[in-house]
């Protein structure tokens, strides 16, 4: 666990090989699966976002094409079971120092990228929209099937949590100006996090990163939760403390 610790606070995250056992894949899958081809709400529209690649709106031609399954933690057994995985919980809170929670408000999702409409996401960090004490926030990525440059892998920017950012750095929405020298420089780095099935990303909140198009024919799906710890609260009348969060108990041994 040392080792892990030291990769994430120096690099910003750590990747679990094969973390998630199939059995919870398949079940996590099915479930969202079928809550997607609902459109089950609470969801959020690709058209909504306006991102590059999106569809122009909800009437255009893949205007129906869903982002992110919001709430995941309310929609099913399968959801929180992960979500509050001992497992989980244990590594977040080695990585954070502290017991931790489960933020309701933040991520709490299932991410899916479509073929043709799904979006790409600029370079950003977390935080920009996140509101606690201190910002360092833990997300959670679990990869229900492979993910690569094909179907809009994720990109990161190893060290970028650490980053002071220069004057002019940054667009109105937070997003990296990648003009900007010291974004050049930065962006030299860019590292694409191929993830297969079971595969658990865990990344700081700060750190940037983005993801591109999928010009596969097949949607990806992912599960994505946020931890905090239990000593770091949201800032009271912000969106951060809209929902709540789950505390979770961490575990004496280790589980996995």
């Amino acid at each position: 666990m040392n080792e892990l610790n030291r990769a994430f606070h120096a690099d910003g995250y750590i990747v679990l090989r094969g973390f998630a056992p199939p059995a919870v894949c398949d079940q996590l899958e099915q479930v969202a699966r079928a809550q997607l081809a609902a459109a089950a709400a609470p969801v959020e529209y690709e058209a909504e976002l306006g991102y590059p690649g999106a569809p122009a709106s909800r009437d255009a031609v893949g205007g129906a094409t869903v982002r992110r399954l919001r709430q995941a933690y309310g929609r099913d057994d399968a959801f929180r079971a992960w979500a509050a995985d001992p497992a989980v919980a244990q590594v977040v809170a080695s990585l954070l120092g502290e017991p931790v929670c489960l933020t309701l408000a933040h991520h709490n999702c299932v991410m899916t990228k479509h073929p043709h409409y799904g979006s790409q996401t600029g370079w950003h960090r977390d935080t920009r929209y996140w509101s606690f004490a201190r910002p360092e926030l833990v997300t959670v990525w679990l990869a229900l099937g492979r993910e690569d440059e094909s179907n809009g892998v994720l990109r990161v920017i190893p060290g970028s949590h650490t980053v002071a950012l220069e004057p002019g750095q940054l667009d109105a929405a937070e997003f990296l100006i990648e003009s900007h020298p010291a974004s050049q420089a930065m962006l030299q780095g860019v590292r694409p996090l191929a993830l297969e099935r079971g595969d658990v990303l865990l990344f700081d909140s700060r750190l940037f990163h983005s993801a591109g198009q999928n010009v596969s024919e097949a949607v990806k799906l992912s599960v994505a939760f946020a931890y905090h710890g239990a000593g770091n609260h949201p800032l009271p009348g912000t969106r951060s403390a809209e929902f709540g969060s789950v505390e979770l108990p961490a575990p004496a041994t280790p589980t996995r």
